[in-house]
């Protein structure tokens, strides 16, 4: 499959008042046409970030991006605002992670929805109003005619996150950007909710970059896997080679510390320490200071490259593990 969505060696730094936060440090990833890429990290992994450097939302504090971010021919970095806006909304939208905070409170529903849809078609209003009440029906809002009338305050945080699903659905993106799109929502909620995103770039043949902390999810989701740490990402492969083979140790930490029905007796490994400080980051690999299977070279030379060990399969990592974590083969 041809890459639809390419970012390459993307940089964001954040200036505050006690310094300037490096977020996103070199990340680079493609998104294959008609595929998920699930992007997961702990929290101030510089996901969030990532995703708004694509579309050009940071802040005012940012500084950046720099790198290269291709969509269909162009530089989203570099065209000018007219153009991004055009590809933003139409050619590729996304779910922000909190939907109340998204929707204007003094609007309704329905000018919200319409407004997406009539800023970037040539349809009349009356026709916006029809796909509006198509698309809240088709995310499983009932009586989407009133729905349309009520402001988001009248909705729960399940109902909003819809009617966010249905306005970046309404004009069929190639790509989807969906940034914790669950995480406000009961477990019901969340596998209805994910389970609609699934089949609908399955019949519109669109891509999706999921971003999330769930392993549970990556699992269900994901095509392919990009993990993020302190600002990088440190290994990438499709989502059957990531589960059964980790190759970097973070990645082996996160994996030992989930639960395993096949084995209720196995002990928990959290992985000890805290992230580092995205001010004051090593010159060595960021997971350093935290990794059980370090060795000399790790701390003497600079942050390992994302490198591919195997075809599709990249880490970021001098002392890659030998690990087969579904039958819990001991790492070399």
């Amino acid at each position: 499959m041809s890459d639809i969505l390419r970012a390459q060696d993307l940089h964001v730094n954040f200036y505050t008042k006690d310094g300037e936060v490096k977020a996103v440090n070199g990340v680079s990833f493609s998104l294959q046409a008609g595929s998920i890429l699930c992007l997961v990290g702990e929290s101030g992994a510089g996901k969030s970030t990532t995703a708004l450097a694509l579309l050009g939302l940071l802040p005012k504090a940012a500084r950046g991006p720099s790198g290269s971010v291709h969509f269909d021919g162009l530089d989203l970095l570099s065209v000018d605002q007219q153009t991004l806006r055009r590809i933003r909304g139409k050619e590729i939208s996304m779910i922000p992670q909190e939907p109340r905070a998204s929707l204007n409170p003094i609007l309704t529903v329905g000018t919200q929805v319409e407004e997406q849809i009539l800023a970037h078609t040539d349809l009349s209003k009356k026709n916006a109003n029809r796909l509006a009440l198509d698309m809240l029906r088709d995310v499983g809002l009932p009586d989407p005619k009133n729905i349309l009338k009520q402001y988001p305050f009248q909705l729960s945080g399940g109902m909003c996150q819809r009617v966010m699903l249905s306005m970046a659905l309404a004009l069929r993106p190639r790509v989807l950007i969906a940034d914790e799109p669950t995480s406000s929502l009961d477990v019901t909620l969340q596998a209805e909710i994910l389970r609609r995103l699934k089949d609908t770039c399955r019949e519109l043949n669109s891509s999706m970059l999921l971003i999330t902390h769930d392993m549970g999810i990556v699992a269900q989701m994901a095509d392919e896997v990009a993990v993020m740490y302190a600002g990088s990402i440190v290994e990438s492969a499709d989502v059957q080679t990531l589960f059964r083979y980790p190759q970097h140790p973070y990645m082996y930490g996160l994996f030992q510390s989930l639960p395993r029905l096949d084995r209720p007796g196995r002990r928990f490994e959290p992985i000890r320490g805290n992230p580092p400080d995205l001010m004051n980051l090593p010159g060595q690999c960021p997971f350093l200071p935290r990794c059980s299977k370090a060795i000399s070279k790790c701390r003497l030379e600079p942050m390992p490259v994302l490198d591919e060990v195997e075809p599709g399969h990249k880490v970021a990592c001098y002392n890659t593990l030998d690990y087969d974590w579904m039958n819990g083969d001991d790492e070399g």
